[in-house]
């Protein structure tokens, strides 16, 4: 017998499109913790609160959903930061455009983890959804700073080189800076702050790759003494 005082618990009908959601919503943070084979539906069922066979209405197998969560997630952060960077790629201001990039980087990656550690248990698990999450995020990503880059040298503002090799070369520093501290836990000492730390790496890339038509100045940081 219920005790006199005690809710009831109330229970309402989810409507399908919001079902949906949440199953993703707690999927990928399950897979995003335990990667692919380390998560079963039976395991996102209970924590989303329906029953397996729910799942499966919505999803037609497990690998059906975590497709679905790799092209929403990267769909979602790639329109937003393609949207961001766009007019000042346009607008042919690189210190700004690298800036912008790299701290949109860090922040959604801050901010949600999933998507990143969706990528590496992928890549360890030999996934094929690995392929898939390179192509959607990451890939994309690189191409489009690999295209901006070529126009730049082909201007005479860049020195020749490989365009797509300068892409990796920007984005593998932020991506340093992004693991560091998601992925290893490793704090970075209290004078270089986010905003530092991108200012030297938009300076120091910078630097190495213009033609010589103008100089990027920055000042030298260091820890205070």
């Amino acid at each position: 017998m219920q005790a006199s005082g005690a809710p009831k618990p109330i229970r309402r009908r989810i409507p399908g499109d919001e079902r949906r959601r949440l199953i993703i919503e707690f999927a990928a943070r399950l897979f995003s913790r335990h990667g692919f084979g380390g998560t079963t539906t039976r395991e996102i069922a209970r924590a989303v609160g329906v029953s397996e066979a729910t799942i499966f209405k919505h999803f037609a197998s497990k690998e059906a959903l975590y497709t679905a969560i790799i092209e929403i997630k990267a769909h979602a952060q790639r329109e937003h930061v393609l949207g961001i960077i766009k007019p000042l790629a346009e607008a042919r201001d690189d210190a700004a455009l690298l800036r912008r990039l790299a701290i949109e980087l860090i922040e959604r990656t801050q901010s949600d983890p999933t998507f990143m550690r969706l990528l590496f248990f992928s890549a360890l698990e030999g996934h094929a959804m690995a392929d898939l999450i390179f192509r959607q995020r990451v890939q994309t990503i690189d191409v489009i700073l690999g295209r901006y880059f070529a126009e730049r040298i082909a201007a005479g503002e860049f020195r020749p080189a490989d365009p797509l090799q300068m892409a990796w070369n920007f984005i593998g520093m932020v991506t340093f800076h992004v693991l560091r501290h998601e992925l290893f836990g490793q704090e970075p000492p209290p004078h270089l702050t986010r905003e530092l730390a991108v200012e030297e790496m938009v300076t120091t890339f910078l630097r190495g790759v213009r033609s010589g038509r103008g100089e990027v100045s920055g000042p030298v940081h260091g820890p205070p003494s």
